[in-house]
């Protein structure tokens, strides 16, 4: 039998792009910490805020910690693939962390507020959305209350805002749990997410 034209070299690495979002206090950079831990390949965009560092957090490694008028000055001048407001902070994806990222033919990984996941959703039809959620209510207020940075009324803002994000789940691909002390299982869903994201027939494809 002529075996010419047959072939099953039909795998075809195409990179994803993967946004990682939820809540407030839902473990979104840990995830990302965890990740990098693994040394997995993947290129990971730092996003830019107008919020004042937490402890610990370092400026172009964590996020790219930018004063209001800075911010407002690089939206004029069209530096952001998009930005949102997030509890009177500014939050924003620099295009100059974008370029690089899809050019380096990688896995391209970022977190993001909801409402910055919706634009991307439509920006990047074909981006993998991943929606973390604490595996309870009373998790998610003792996550913002070990933050120490809430006050009663940033409580009652994030919980509501929390209401309306929980309706933005129709724009995402998978849910993932992280529960308390669980980091590491939610890490494995999510590496197993990209995975199963390589071994599909019809590959998503990354369009700017």
């Amino acid at each position: 039998m002529p075996t010419e034209q047959l072939s099953f070299d039909l795998l075809e690495q195409h990179p994803l792009f993967i946004v990682i979002s939820g809540p407030s206090g839902v473990g979104k950079d840990a995830t990302l910490q965890e990740l990098k831990k693994r040394n997995l390949p993947l290129h990971y965009i730092v996003t830019a805020t107008t919020r004042n560092p937490r402890e610990g957090e370092v400026h172009a490694r964590d996020y790219f910690f930018y004063s209001k008028a800075e911010f407002e000055e690089m939206i004029a001048a069209g530096k952001f693939l998009e930005h949102s407001v997030v509890y009177d902070d500014l939050k924003g994806i620099p295009m100059q962390q974008v370029v690089p990222a899809i050019a380096s033919g990688l896995d391209v990984i970022i977190r993001v507020d909801v409402q910055g996941a919706k634009k991307l959703r439509d920006l990047i039809p074909d981006a993998v959305l991943i929606f973390l959620l604490p595996s309870s209510v009373e998790e998610w207020h003792a996550r913002l209350d070990n933050r120490n940075t809430e006050s009663d009324q940033s409580r009652k803002i994030r919980l509501e805002k929390a209401k309306w994000e929980l309706d933005y789940l129709q724009y995402f691909d998978y849910m993932v749990v992280n529960r308390h002390n669980c980091l590491s299982e939610a890490v494995d869903t999510i590496v197993e997410i990209i995975h199963a994201e390589h071994h599909k027939t019809k590959p998503r494809k990354i369009n700017l």
